[in-house]
């Protein structure tokens, strides 16, 4: 049994480490579009990256409420950069899509249940750290993630 539960921990901790779907969908519309220099479907760009039109849709509903796209009803329509692609920060987006103040249970003083909270250094450790990845994605635009021949993406 102890077993078990260190092997669900462990997942939970892995889990915590990665983006969510919604921000990696969002890196995808905007890498993709960016890439295109133009307008896409919600279908087109689902179907280059093989994933569900309807998440896609949710995400881009989010990007354009956020100012990031345009959205275009009807025929030929659907979504285009909204700004230019060397202004879209890469850091700025993780920001936007992810709920970061849950990263771990003690960054939430509301929610934290921790016995250990006010004698432990992992919340400054991890915290530093979250501060780091996201400095370093600061240092990107959307342009930058599709620079170079290699950077070609289904469907274009």
């Amino acid at each position: 049994m102890l077993y078990r539960l260190a092997d669900v921990i462990n997942i939970q901790y892995a889990t915590f480490m990665r983006l969510n779907l919604h921000t990696d969908y969002a890196l995808r519309i905007l890498m993709y579009l960016g890439r295109s220099g133009g307008m896409a479907s919600a279908e087109t760009i689902a179907v280059a990256h093989g994933i569900s039109r309807n998440h896609l849709v949710k995400v881009a509903a989010e990007l354009a409420e956020l100012g990031y796209l345009e959205t275009r009803r009807g025929r030929g329509g659907g979504l285009a950069l909204a700004r230019p692609i060397g202004e879209i920060n890469v850091g700025a987006v993780v920001r936007a899509m992810e709920s970061l103040d849950g990263f771990v249970e003690c960054f939430d003083a509301a929610r934290n249940t921790c016995p250990l909270a006010t004698r432990c250094g992992l919340q400054g450790a991890l915290n530093l750290a979250l501060e780091d990845f996201l400095r370093r994605l600061d240092r990107y635009t959307v342009a930058d993630l599709i620079k170079g021949p290699t950077m070609a993406l289904p469907g274009l």
